[in-house]
């Protein structure tokens, strides 16, 4: 059995989705990171750095639990079990891990940037809110070329790295985006949005998480408490 903690972002729906593709048995448990619960000692105990998604993995790879943390490893460990969604040759795989990195280590930190900028920062500042506005569109654009070669991220087959970056796509006006733009992005997108275990891996936890609107709720997540000692 898989134990689930995460909350409805784009980084847990990543593990949200998997865990529905793989058809692997889970329990979740909801971490309101709004209140502070990644934070605290149980929470941290599996997953160090205080961000959700993190599992722990009842029959790990020798017979005992495993907890793991980052969304990316998790997605690596899952497709490693299952045998699935990883690439059925080396050349895929690594291609699948390229492009996996490439959101890890692109896509989500830009994006989320993106997000803060233009949404949650207190003052509008025009050299942050364009600089991470045009980033975005210049990754829309890498995907967008990418997917002019091929039907998904690693070639043919759908793999971790399209779970990986669809959930972070879903935000796309929020990011200045213009879908239509990036007609690859859009037929591409299109195409996992309607999957069922996509449908429903990211409605998982949207009944129980609050919209980040309150003072409290934006001090806990970008102000003083993100940086203490815990």
């Amino acid at each position: 059995m898989i134990d689930v903690y995460s909350t409805a972002t784009p980084n847990g729906h990543k593990v949200h989705i998997m865990l529905e593709e793989c058809g692997l048995p889970y329990r979740t448990h909801h971490i309101d990171i709004g209140t502070g619960d990644q934070f605290t000692k149980e929470f941290l105990a599996i997953s160090p750095n205080n961000k959700i998604p993190a599992i722990v993995d009842s029959d790990g790879p020798d017979g005992k639990p495993i907890s793991l943390f980052e969304s990316g490893a998790i997605l690596v460990y899952l497709a490693s079990k299952v045998g699935k969604f990883l690439g059925d040759s080396d050349r895929e795989k690594f291609t699948t891990l390229q492009w996996l990195m490439f959101q890890m280590g692109g896509v989500g930190p830009m994006l989320g940037q993106a997000h803060h900028f233009r949404i949650y920062a207190p003052e509008k500042i025009d050299y942050a809110y364009n600089r991470y506005t045009n980033e975005a569109k210049r990754l829309y654009g890498v995907i967008d070329k990418r997917l002019a070669e091929s039907a998904y991220l690693a070639g043919d087959n759908y793999t971790i790295a399209d779970i990986a970056t669809f959930p972070w796509l879903r935000s796309w006006e929020k990011q200045g985006i213009e879908l239509s733009d990036y007609p690859n992005v859009q037929r591409w997108f299109n195409i996992i949005n309607a999957r069922p275990a996509v449908q429903k891996g990211v409605t998982l936890f949207t009944d129980v998480r609050k919209p980040i609107t309150d003072d409290k709720a934006k001090e806990i997540l970008f102000g003083a408490t993100q940086y203490s000692k815990h």
